[in-house]
């Protein structure tokens, strides 16, 4: 019995610890972003020891993939909350919180991308499983959308997903800076989805 009440009071002080790293890895990424971020900032903010942290995330990218997913999931969220959007520039305009926050500094876009897929079921993170959504999302609203059906919405879907990608990585390239990510993602979507003939 006593041992039982002891495991229940480390669990409990283990997530309480936990929680506290995390609000102060947010408060410190809305003082400088994300790429700012600095594990003694998190810890000095939470007042806790370095060891800790580490205790509790492998390292600064794993802390950071919980609180990019996070904010990925709420701009999810916020695509799924309005009507299912029925053309190209719909979808591009229901995106938009999503494409904004993926875009919104190259760390954050460099991290979605290298956490976007898993090489074994067990290594599948949060970050994979907001790509996965967002598949999702796009494919539900593709099978009532005004766009070709001579291809599945899934296909269609994993099309929207990697023509959104390209265009992101676009847009941190000084080449290709002169045509908006959203001009150049509904440039993409108007030739893939917009019914033939």
């Amino acid at each position: 019995m006593r041992l039982s009440h002891m495991q229940k009071t480390i669990q409990k002080r283990t997530i309480k610890t936990r929680a506290k790293l995390l609000a102060a890895a947010e408060e410190v990424i809305r003082n400088g972003g994300y790429e700012a971020l600095r594990v003694e900032e998190v810890v000095k903010a939470a007042g806790v020891a370095k060891g800790t942290f580490f205790a509790h995330f492998h390292d600064k990218d794993a802390l950071m993939e919980i609180l990019i997913a996070d904010k990925l999931n709420a701009c999810l969220d916020q695509a799924e909350a309005g009507a299912p959007p029925k053309t190209v520039a719909e979808i591009v305009a229901s995106l938009d919180p999503v494409h904004s926050f993926m875009t919104s500094e190259r760390y954050v876009f460099d991290l979605l991308i290298r956490y976007s897929g898993a090489t074994a079921v067990a290594e599948i993170g949060p970050v994979a499983y907001c790509f996965e959504r967002y598949f999702r999302v796009v494919m539900l609203w593709l099978e009532d959308a005004e766009v070709r059906k001579d291809v599945p919405p899934e296909l269609l879907a994993e099309g929207v997903q990697a023509f959104a990608i390209q265009a992101m990585s676009l847009r941190f390239c000084a080449l290709h800076s002169a045509t908006t990510f959203t001009d150049r993602l509904e440039t993409y979507l108007n030739a893939w989805l917009t019914p033939t003939g």
